[in-house]
């Protein structure tokens, strides 16, 4: 911000940002080591949480479960022990856009058999 405020051409500065980042980010692949059994991933998650073994053994167990290309989501809990739920399928935790979605009003769930679902990356 400081280059820019001095005067300099603002795209060079974004040109010389992206090349930098190209940069570290191959130099970081090469430092870097794949974690590929469990034990690995749970001393990573230990020391991750502030060196706290059973919350890397618990992130170990969660990331067997759901593989390489699953979702994990960490979440502050109310009690007092740490626990692992597992949901298969999708899971959307932003409600319903109209209440009119629910079809089980007795539990306020929304169960579709068969969904068609569109994905897109635009609003």
């Amino acid at each position: 911000l400081k280059a820019a405020a001095a005067g300099m051409n603002p795209m060079d500065l974004k040109r010389g940002i992206d090349k930098a980042t190209i940069a570290i980010v191959a130099e970081l692949k090469k430092l870097s080591k794949p974690c590929a059994d469990t034990k690995a991933i749970a001393q990573v998650g230990s020391i991750s949480a502030n060196s706290d073994t059973s919350i890397g053994g618990i992130i170990a167990e969660a990331m067997e479960k759901v593989g390489k290309e699953g979702v994990t989501t960490v979440e502050e809990g109310s009690g007092l022990e740490n626990e692992l739920s597992v949901v298969e399928g999708m899971q959307f935790d932003r409600g319903y856009l109209s209440p009119y979605f629910i079809n089980k009003p007795d539990t306020m769930v929304a169960e579709l058999d068969g969904p068609l679902i569109l994905l897109v990356d635009k609003k």
